[in-house]
């Protein structure tokens, strides 16, 4: 269990730091009308964007041990504290002081941090069966078609709904990771090659995956970055936490359910809450960054994921 807390930890602290990179290179790139795949091939010549995804894939990684070992419910609370750290880094190499609202936001996470990791409990082994992993995967699908119209809507209305498909995405990425079939050790994942290529669960992951990364890319050019995230983190945490509590068996120590209640919900709010930090600016003076003044005013340029980050 103690292996699974580092792993996520480590993969918010992936996606605290890609979530700069990424967002600065998103804003860098030439805006695109609709679900234009395009945008990623652009980004992908940032090395910005293509440091920021390999802070991506680390994350993935260290997440995928820690969904096999840890509820989804303290996985993906614990990723969403990847905002607090983005104001943190903000804060200390950008000169980017914290607010008081900040700083309430990231008292309030780590509180419910404390809750929700004394909450947890190992992990049990739950048979998957062959019509859930195909539901994941019909959902992964869904959210694609569903992205192709919201695509369309400009400014704030677009940044929410595809920021909210994104959150869904990602939290696909989480449940079909959990799903995925046999023992994926580094030792032992040589031997379970035909068995991921069998199961839907492996699509889902990488449908939901590309979803994620391209409609929270283009989310960021249609609005604010608070109107893009603040969807995402919800998305991401409440819809495979509902999964994991319903279908995949997960639970919490004996007696600390309503802790643990206590503490997904803080951990979320507090998240939200500073969702602004998506996209870290410097103050005045301090050196070239993404942008000067407030981020709430800020809005892509002709010249301008990532991702879960989960």
């Amino acid at each position: 269990m103690l292996l699974g807390l580092l792993a996520a930890a480590g993969t918010a602290l992936c996606y605290g730091v890609s979530s700069i990179l990424e967002a600065v290179a998103t804003r860098r790139t030439a805006a695109v009308e609709g679900l234009d795949p395009r945008l990623v091939a652009r980004l992908l010549r940032s090395w910005l964007y293509v440091l920021g995804l390999t802070l991506d894939g680390l994350g993935f990684l260290l997440s995928l041990v820690a969904v096999r070992s840890l509820p989804l419910f303290v996985v993906q609370s614990v990723v969403a504290s990847f905002l607090a750290i983005t104001a943190i880094l903000g804060a200390v190499f950008l000169r980017m002081p914290l607010s008081r609202r900040d700083r309430i936001g990231v008292a309030v996470v780590v509180a419910g941090l404390v809750l929700v990791g004394a909450s947890a409990t190992e992990d049990r082994s739950v048979s998957v069966s062959d019509a859930e992993q195909w539901g994941v995967l019909v959902a992964a699908l869904a959210l694609a078609v569903l992205a192709v119209p919201l695509a369309r809507l400009a400014g704030a209305a677009g940044a929410t709904a595809l920021g909210a498909v994104a959150g869904l995405s990602y939290g696909a990425t989480a449940v079909a990771s959990r799903m995925l079939p046999g023992d994926l050790s580094p030792s032992h994942i040589g031997d379970e090659l035909d068995t991921l290529v069998a199961s839907p669960a492996t699509y889902a992951l990488l449908v939901a995956g590309a979803v994620a990364i391209l409609t929270y890319s283009i989310a960021l050019q249609r609005g604010s970055v608070t109107q893009a995230t603040a969807p995402l983190v919800v998305g991401e945490t409440v819809a495979p936490a509902l999964v994991g509590l319903l279908l995949l068996g997960d639970q919490t120590r004996p007696g600390w359910g309503a802790a643990a209640a206590v503490g997904f919900v803080l951990a979320v709010a507090g998240a939200v809450s500073m969702a602004r930090h998506g996209e870290v600016q410097p103050t005045p003076g301090s050196g070239e960054g993404p942008g000067e003044g407030s981020e709430e005013g800020v809005r892509p340029s002709p010249s301008r994921p990532p991702s879960s980050p989960s």
